[in-house]
């Protein structure tokens, strides 16, 4: 993967690039998030591995700068902040996976390659769905309601892939989990029903009628029948 490294103290940067270098990763590090969402805007990256507390702007800006310029963009968020608001606060503000300081160089590597996969074309199903007024663009990362785009993160688009393929049935929350944010994810499921809460804002016209998105009381999730 081409990833950009931004993390302001020198030696852990310095160390964490030629880690991923000897994986096989190409890999440029910087130290501020001014220098991130430039090089993220301009350059063919595809992961940014972001620290939170950097000298300029703060990686909770950063992240939602990033997901607003470059939907489709991976973000993992590489912190020492390991309070449970915190990892929350951060995937719903758009990163697509949260790992705390110290870390191990395997765990590392394993959550790289795990998203990843998660990037390959690996789940059929149209690219685009029309369904209550609403286009989805599943592979552009963007929703359309009356002319206005909504931009959709990664994992929002997956969920929505995920639950269409799905459609004759329901998927729980542990499911959601393990197939949108990836087995070892060390989450619970109420993240699922923020996540889901957070695109029912951005794709319903009702959010306590959603027509799209539906809860099925005692399991979890399913496609709605307005389709």
């Amino acid at each position: 993967m081409n990833i950009l490294l931004v993390e302001d103290e020198p030696s852990l940067r310095s160390g964490v690039a030629d880690l991923l270098s000897a994986a096989g990763h190409t890999v440029e590090a910087v130290g501020d998030g001014l220098s991130a969402c430039g090089r993220a805007m301009t350059s063919d990256v595809n992961l940014v591995l972001l620290d939170l507390t950097l000298p300029d702007l703060d990686g909770m800006e950063v992240c939602r700068r990033l997901r607003n310029g470059r939907p489709g963009l991976l973000i993992m968020m590489l912190t020492a902040r390991d309070r449970e608001e915190d990892k929350v606060s951060g995937l719903l503000t758009g990163a697509d996976d949260y790992m705390t300081k110290p870390f191990g160089a395997r765990e590392l590597l394993a959550r790289i390659e795990a998203m990843s996969r998660r990037t390959r074309p690996e789940l059929n199903g149209p690219e685009r769905i029309e369904v209550d007024g609403c286009v989805l663009d599943l592979g552009r990362c963007e929703a359309a309601r009356e002319g206005k785009s909504i931009p959709l993160t990664a994992r929002e688009a997956r969920i929505l892939r995920l639950l269409y393929i799905n459609r004759a049935r329901a998927l729980s929350r542990g499911e959601l989990l393990e197939q949108a944010w990836g087995a070892s994810a060390r989450l619970q499921t109420r993240t699922v029903d923020m996540t889901i809460a957070n695109l029912r804002q951005k794709i319903e016209t009702n959010v306590t009628l959603p027509r799209i998105v539906t809860t099925v009381k005692g399991v979890g999730y399913a496609w709605g029948a307005a389709c």
